[in-house]
């Protein structure tokens, strides 16, 4: 009788993020969008396993210079923005950002120079 190994790893991974899609107010679809993204991009996926883990980002990974660190500080940014706030409040749901990170580095990884103009033009018509 053959035995079968059944790696639990991805199963654990995708609940943490259908979970953490699931308080953010992201869909299903949207959901799975970046969990292909994680399966077709190994250093992202890595990336992800540390954050489920540690609760912070290893940041070992970049696209055109930039860490997840630095696209969480710049989601944080563009939510005070869509706020109106200047500050982060506690209305800021901060897993969400997290997320955006993720998938605006997938989304980098894919296309870097559209992301590098867009993190390059600053906060937005507030600007002089």
């Amino acid at each position: 009788m053959s035995q079968i190994i059944l790696g639990t790893e991805k199963i654990r991974a995708y609940s943490g993020l259908s979970m953490l899609c699931e308080y953010a107010g992201k869909s299903g679809e949207w959901c799975s969008e970046l969990w292909l993204d994680m399966l077709t991009d190994y250093e992202l996926y890595e990336e992800f396993l540390y954050y489920l883990e540690r609760h912070c980002f290893l940041d070992r990974l970049k696209a055109a210079g930039y860490s997840l660190t630095d696209l969480y500080v710049w989601q944080m940014g563009q939510d005070n923005l869509r706020r109106d706030s200047g500050k982060n409040t506690e209305n800021c749901n901060k897993e969400e950002m997290v997320l955006q990170a993720f998938w605006t580095m997938a989304r980098m990884r894919k296309d870097p120079s559209y992301y590098e103009r867009k993190l390059a033009e600053g906060p937005g018509m507030d600007k002089e």
